[in-house]
């Protein structure tokens, strides 16, 4: 079957004829286009010599439409219309630049997401997408324009986001029906929640204890869910404030002790594009994560 022989004629012949044809003049259209007005009459010429027949009555002031004209500009303004309407068509979104963050879940939960708004605010030409990785299977949602990490941020070349600390965590009712804890060394007979994420070494060196990791209760490979055991009063959380400040401030979770160590990792940003939204994008994050992280040791220093 033979293809229809159809003469398609150039959107810019199809913008002038309509913006001329609305306007009343070429000089007007040629003004809404940012073209001359030549270049308008030389674009429904050419959109005229194709269509075969004259869309404007030549002479007449004002511009005016032959019977023909009046018909096509009702098709071609429903066209352009349906053309307009497309989002990759409009100016604002081709302006845009898009920005995927991946990012380990508490991290974006506690730190990232609560602050978006205020990215978004200065920076409304950047649209993001934000995924969550897997810290501890090491897995990344695809790739991504920037890159949340947890770990040694000295061997894989990273910029680290904030220098956090780490101190016990716990629900006021659970130290309500524990033996009292006055030294560290209480914590002997205290219920310590696990996870491999953040292991409890580097306190327990920091306080002057030698004392191997946890063994008892569920091991919980994600921080979120440690911090939720101990909102449910089910252990004390080694936690890094920045991580807890929601709890802290409510008073949800409370220091069991206000000795702090430097913890085993740190979040910190992969390398990413020097230049651009990316970079845009990492320096916002840096110094927002460095003020989470000092109002949440705050509220750990005035016992909040």
């Amino acid at each position: 079957m033979a293809a229809p022989d159809i003469r398609f004629p150039s959107i810019d012949g199809l913008r002038a004829f309509e913006a001329a044809a609305r306007l009343g003049s070429f000089e007007r259209a040629a003004d809404e286009l940012n073209v001359t007005a030549s270049a308008v009459g030389k674009r429904i010429a050419a959109l005229e010599e194709l269509l075969g027949t004259a869309l404007f009555t030549r002479g007449a002031k004002p511009l005016a439409l032959t019977a023909t004209g009046k018909e096509y500009l009702a098709q071609v303004g429903a066209a352009l219309g349906l053309l307009a309407a497309v989002p990759l068509h409009q100016r604002a979104v081709q302006r845009s630049e898009r920005l995927r963050v991946s990012a380990p879940p508490t991290f974006a939960r506690q730190i990232l997401v609560p602050q978006l708004e205020a990215f978004g605010a200065a920076h409304p030409e950047i649209e993001l997408e934000v995924v969550l990785s897997i810290p501890y299977l090491d897995v990344a949602p695809g790739e991504a324009d920037i890159q949340v990490r947890h770990g040694d941020a000295a061997a894989h070349g990273g910029r680290v986001l904030m220098h956090d600390v780490v101190l016990p965590l716990a629900a006021p009712a659970l130290l309500q029906r524990l033996a009292p804890l006055r030294t560290p060394a209480d914590l002997d007979g205290a219920p310590l929640l696990r996870t491999p994420i953040e292991p409890w070494t580097p306190w327990f060196a920091a306080a002057g204890l030698v004392r191997p990791e946890p063994s008892g209760g569920p091991r919980l490979v994600d921080l979120g869910l440690t911090l939720e055991a101990a909102v449910a009063g089910q252990g004390i959380a080694l936690a890094r404030p920045s991580l807890a400040r929601h709890w802290l401030e409510t008073g949800t979770l409370v220091p069991v002790f206000r000795l702090t160590a430097v913890p085993a990792h740190q979040y910190y940003l992969l390398p990413h594009a020097p230049n651009g939204a990316a970079q845009r994008f990492a320096d916002w994050l840096v110094a927002t994560s460095e003020a989470v992280a000092a109002q949440a040791l705050a509220l750990v220093s005035r016992g909040t």
